[in-house]
């Protein structure tokens, strides 16, 4: 019998601990998981489970029986703690929080390697999508060149919703938070800072250094309306919001904004709370890994796999990188936009024309001049953009979004 306790009882830990009491393990590694305590500080008197939930970490700390912490807390306080100590004590534990991994995992997993145990983390990126194993043991012989993924299922819900039903960005959010999809103060998920940290912990498995996730350029979607949906259909794209990285030398190039996406593209057709990650190797070429990306079930699902995998390979085996990994806004490659503009006419169009030359002009309502730029470097474009803004405004330009080609 291997005995854990779980930090934390919101949505994600009792997805866990229903799991794990509602299922053997045996056939899978020979013994059964149990757990022996959780962590809160509210009282849940009517639960099944109210006689193991207590608000003391120290009897979980000091407990020699239970030989896995699952931390389901969320937030970098007192989660990182309580991971650390935790480690120094001999117990594995494994996580969900991406916050914390994304901002503390190289120093998490250097101390678990130090103590013989494992710091486990499947459930931070894609829910209940398998990547980070896979990026770790079965991508292992690739040396991996590039990754880009829909990473949030709010977002592209919100999106979906858009798309397909012509709701406006404050209906569709409404929706998705009436549906449990989004919470009541959504920003992390609509500003993009969740798809930040996630690409952020992928961005290090993948090339071995830790990110400052901080410090990767995010854009969200609440500026998105539905005239740029409609003008991105007209030209047979769809708008996503993509995290993304790239090897770029001793560097990697990191971004989190919405991208307009060429209805051929692998991750275009992914819809509602799925999402999607697409990883380039040097062997393998482009492989994709789709699925449920969040929700209580499949979330807990991926952190109980981790368990698993603990008791089968002894507490060894967990993922590893260091810190110090090194950004660069420069991507290497040739940039395009699309740009809306109010107060479209013939003068407007020459300004265009004088900054970025011949651009694809699309159809528009009156008022507007909507086009997309010819590709240009990433400085050139930004100059571009610079001189846009200061020929017409900033209040005049209403939307600008890259588009992927």
């Amino acid at each position: 019998m291997t005995k854990v306790a779980v930090l934390g009882f919101g949505t994600v830990g009792s997805g866990v601990v229903e799991i794990i009491s509602g299922s053997s393990f045996i056939d899978k590694v020979g013994k059964e998981l149990s757990v022996k305590a959780i962590l809160d500080i509210r009282q849940f008197p009517e639960s099944p489970f109210a006689d193991i939930i207590t608000n003391d970490y120290e009897k979980i700390l000091g407990d020699d029986e239970i030989e896995i912490v699952i931390e389901t807390m969320g937030g970098i306080d007192p989660a990182f703690d309580f991971s650390m100590r935790a480690l120094k004590a001999g117990k594995s534990v494994v996580t969900s929080n991406k916050e914390l991994v994304a901002k503390k995992g190289a120093i998490l997993m250097k101390t678990a390697r130090e103590n013989g145990v494992s710091y486990l983390f499947e459930a931070s990126v894609g829910g209940g999508i398998p990547i980070i194993n896979p990026l770790h043991n079965c991508l292992a012989a690739n040396e991996i060149n590039s990754i880009m993924g829909i990473l949030n299922g709010t977002t592209n819900y919100i999106l979906t919703q858009m798309i397909k039903k012509g709701r406006s960005f404050d209906e569709a959010l409404a929706d998705a938070q009436q549906k449990g999809y989004a919470e009541k103060n959504p920003a992390a998920d609509v500003e993009g800072h969740d798809t930040c940290r996630k690409i952020a912990i992928l961005s290090a498995l993948a090339y071995g250094k830790q990110l400052d996730s901080d410090a990767i350029h995010t854009e969200g979607i609440t500026n998105i309306t539905l005239k740029d949906v409609e003008y991105a259909e007209s030209i047979d794209h769809c708008i996503k919001l993509i995290g993304r990285s790239k090897k770029i030398g001793d560097k990697v190039y990191a971004k989190v904004s919405p991208l307009m996406l060429p209805k051929d593209h692998p991750l275009s057709g992914v819809e509602d709370v799925f999402n999607a990650i697409l990883v380039n190797g040097s062997a393998t070429g482009d492989v994709m890994f789709y699925g449920r990306g969040a929700g209580k079930l499949p979330t807990a699902s991926a952190v109980v796999a981790d368990c698993i995998d603990i008791i089968k390979h002894n507490k060894t085996g967990a993922p590893f990188w260091t810190e110090g990994g090194e950004l660069t806004s420069d991507s290497g490659e040739d940039v395009k936009y699309y740009i809306r503009i109010k107060n479209g006419n013939q003068r407007t169009e020459n300004g265009v024309s004088a900054v970025f030359g011949k651009v694809r002009w699309i159809e528009s309502c009156a008022g507007e001049a909507v086009f997309v730029t010819p590709p240009l470097a990433q400085a050139e474009m930004a100059a571009g953009i610079k001189k846009l803004e200061s020929l017409f405004g900033r209040d005049k330009i209403l939307g600008m979004i890259e588009v992927l080609f």
